[in-house]
């Protein structure tokens, strides 16, 4: 966007409940709080949601509070390279530059994917995710997926439950693409351990074994299994220290800023020979949305969010034969 045209800035609250409780490493979630932002020229209007990156304390109280902070440049007119100097990573500055993708989109007549270079989308084969629960419950919901082709299971950091629940998953679909989320649950002395169950189990990733800070300790250690780093790589800042630590960086617009830099992330990734999965804090359709075009460059998408809510905006992102199709009606089209 180069024109710098007064803007108005509409900021919303909204918790949007789950349909059940989702339990990851260390919590338990009900609802989803999100904000929603809406900018504005008095003809044409773009829209961003985010959900924040709880593990970070960027939580609705701290992304208002950024996104009040810098109302009057955003509503003077403010292009998306301002705004990257303006915010910092974090979902404040996701809300924000989605909206200015969408409200460009809209301007030019043009869709976002076409703004980004990116060729016309395609559906994408996603994750559908499993809350670490007791093992036959996580393999009823392994079957309850039906049209699932890909799934993802989280862990606890318990290992022998763990196992368990690994175990119990791909006997009930054995079909499946399965990767396991530990959400840094796991000290590197467990990695053995575990990584041999999981191959047992033909598990094909190993998403963010040990904790943030600890990305050291798996220098040199040798994983048969891919290994994807999510808490580990916030930004574009962090994904150069990955090499030789991690095979997969896993982008999500509520930890790096937005789909400007989440765009930025995927091509330095594929500059520094690592894998490019994309993935989401959990929220509407419209949070999807700008990730699906991530997921347009990237080897392994997890993009289920929406259906762990309760009710979805409308439209909403679809699911078929375990694939997701996020249309330009949801977010990011051109008008006319």
């Amino acid at each position: 966007m180069t024109t710098l045209t007064p803007l108005s800035l509409d900021l919303a609250i909204e918790s949007l409940p789950l349909a059940k409780p989702f339990r990851i490493s260390g919590h338990v979630f009900t609802d989803t709080p999100v904000v929603l932002v809406t900018l504005s020229d008095g003809t044409y209007s773009g829209r961003g949601e985010a959900s924040g990156v709880y593990y970070l304390g960027d939580d609705v109280p701290a992304m208002t509070a950024a996104i009040e902070s810098v109302r009057g440049a955003v509503e003077a007119g403010i292009t998306r390279d301002q705004l990257q100097a303006l915010l910092p990573a974090g979902g404040a500055r996701n809300a924000l530059d989605c909206a200015l993708w969408e409200l460009e989109a809209r301007r030019s007549g043009v869709p976002v994917w076409e703004l980004a270079g990116l060729a016309e989308p395609r559906p994408l084969r996603t994750t559908f995710t499993l809350g670490a629960d007791d093992p036959e419950v996580m393999a009823e919901g392994a079957r309850h997926y039906a049209q699932a082709r890909a799934l993802k299971l989280k862990l606890t950091g318990d290992l022998d439950v763990d196992i368990a629940r690994v175990q119990a998953v791909r006997a009930a679909r054995p079909e499946c693409w399965i990767g396991v989320d530990a959400n840094q649950g796991f000290a590197i002395g467990d990695l053995d351990t575990l990584v041999a169950a999981l191959v047992a189990a033909d598990v094909k990733l190993l998403e963010q074994p040990l904790a943030r800070g600890r990305e050291a300790d798996l220098t040199g250690y040798q994983c048969p299994i891919p290994i994807a780093a999510d808490e580990s790589a916030l930004t574009l800042a962090d994904v150069d220290e990955l090499v030789g630590r991690f095979d997969v960086v896993n982008i999500k617009l509520d930890k790096c800023g937005g789909l400007t830099e989440g765009l930025a992330i995927a091509q330095r990734a594929r500059e520094l020979g690592l894998g490019v999965m994309v993935g989401n804090m959990v929220g509407s359709s419209l949070a999807m949305a700008p990730s699906f075009i991530v997921g347009q460059l990237c080897d392994i998408v997890d993009l289920d969010g929406p259906i762990f809510l309760a009710d979805d905006r409308k439209p909403s992102i679809e699911y078929v034969d375990g694939n997701a199709w996020c249309g330009e009606a949801i977010w990011g089209r051109k008008l006319g």
